[in-house]
């Protein structure tokens, strides 16, 4: 894996990006980071990871690879409020707050907590 410039703080391959988007990189390395503290084990993520996958295949999901990191959020909110790492309550009032930075972040600019309107 290589560092492009294009984004550079993604990892990437020969083809580009191995993420679609940064925030898929950031949960990716979010877990990563919460297993590696003892937060919890590979096998409590992959069955978390399995449950998510396989409902939203119940649900109709076409399983064409473009919906994986929505999962891999799912169950990543779920194991953080199982732990007790995070409330429900907070993980919603840190997306609305990411959303509200987003609509407030002028196009090209990296999107901060700080552009959040309370």
């Amino acid at each position: 894996m290589s560092i492009d410039t294009t984004y550079p703080f993604q990892p990437c391959d020969n083809e580009g990006p191995v993420f679609k988007e940064p925030w898929e990189a950031q949960a990716f390395g979010m877990v990563v980071a919460l297993h590696q503290s003892g937060a919890f084990s590979w096998d409590e993520w992959a069955a978390h990871l399995n449950a998510e996958i396989s409902a939203a295949q119940r649900e109709g999901d076409p399983d064409l690879g473009d919906t994986y990191y929505r999962h891999w959020l799912r169950a990543l909110e779920k194991i953080v409020s199982e732990k007790k790492l995070s409330t429900p309550a907070e993980i919603s009032a840190r997306v609305k707050k990411w959303r509200a930075a987003y609509i407030n972040t002028p196009h090209g600019q990296a999107i901060e907590l700080a552009n959040a309107s309370d």
